[in-house]
């Protein structure tokens, strides 16, 4: 079990840390469905560009307590307790996939404390104007989207047997799992250590049940309660342009209304080699933000 923290309105939210202990603080939020469970390289590559490493469950995952009903913007108040509990009078932050749109909603209202954000495949808000949301994404991930549009009781019966089919896999079946979302270079990446912690971080987010995952779907796709293009804070938005879990439209329809961001589109890149390969760089800019 991960140390916690309580937040201002008492809940609880599992805390991880790695990297370096008395480096620059930088809080990572993860995706979805997951857990804050840090990633073995990301410790190493933190440790090597003097990062403490930051990782939380969001409400709902693992150690966490649910906040039912919760919005996207709600990760503000627990990012401010994060920031209160340890300690953190300065520190930035980076989001991949499900945790992208939490991450702009800190570049967007948080305090001051927060100095610049990286956001890492990032699905965009389901009626985001001019975007064709489901365009390019595999079916995996059409039909579970399909079943929050539908209703409470339809994605309670996707996710039921999703979860399920998680906690049973091996890593060598996650291939399987994810096969329409899977590009040649994700295919080719999910082996070994990364399947393995995917499969870790799935299982210790989802050990209790599928609420955390069941409220991050419904938060993606009812308004997140804020407006990206009031966003004044830096922000680095990185995406493959071969992601099939969330397409690479939604990193330019993010790129065109974040004002001032800064855009790295990845040839040949998808979804997981994003988030293996490209976090070194991530870190550098935000780095290079304090």
């Amino acid at each position: 079990m991960p140390p916690t923290i309580t937040t201002r309105d008492g809940r609880t939210l599992g805390i991880y840390e790695a990297g370096d202990p008395g480096g620059v603080p930088v809080i990572y939020h993860h995706g979805t469905p997951g857990s804050g469970l840090l990633y073995p390289p990301h410790d190493l590559l933190a440790t090597e560009q003097g990062i403490r490493l930051i990782g939380y469950d969001r409400p709902g995952y693992a150690g966490s307590t649910r906040n039912d009903g919760r919005l996207v913007v709600d990760c503000i108040a627990d990012v401010h307790s994060i920031a209160d509990e340890l300690g953190l009078d300065r520190f930035a932050s980076w989001g991949i996939s499900g945790g992208g749109p939490h991450v702009l909603a800190c570049a967007a209202l948080c305090d001051e404390r927060l100095v610049a954000v990286a956001s890492l495949a990032a699905v965009a808000p389901y009626e985001a104007d001019g975007l064709d949301w489901f365009a390019g994404m595999g079916d995996e991930n059409v039909d579970e989207f399909g079943a929050v549009l539908e209703s409470r009781e339809a994605l309670e019966a996707y996710l039921g047997p999703a979860r399920d089919g998680h906690m049973n896999a091996t890593p060598e079946e996650l291939i399987d799992v994810f096969k329409t979302l899977l590009g040649p270079a994700d295919r080719a990446a999910l082996t070994g250590g990364l399947a393995t912690w995917m499969l870790e971080t799935g299982k210790n987010g989802m050990r209790d049940g599928y609420d955390g995952w069941f409220d991050d779907d419904v938060a993606f796709a009812h308004p997140w309660g804020f407006d990206v293009g009031e966003i004044e804070r830096p922000v680095l938005i990185l995406h493959g342009d071969d992601d099939r879990f969330v397409p690479v439209s939604h990193g330019h329809w993010l790129a065109a209304r974040i004002p001032d961001a800064e855009t790295r589109i990845y040839p040949g890149d998808g979804h997981l080699t994003l988030g293996t390969n490209r976090v070194r760089e991530a870190h550098e800019w935000l780095l290079a933000q304090l």
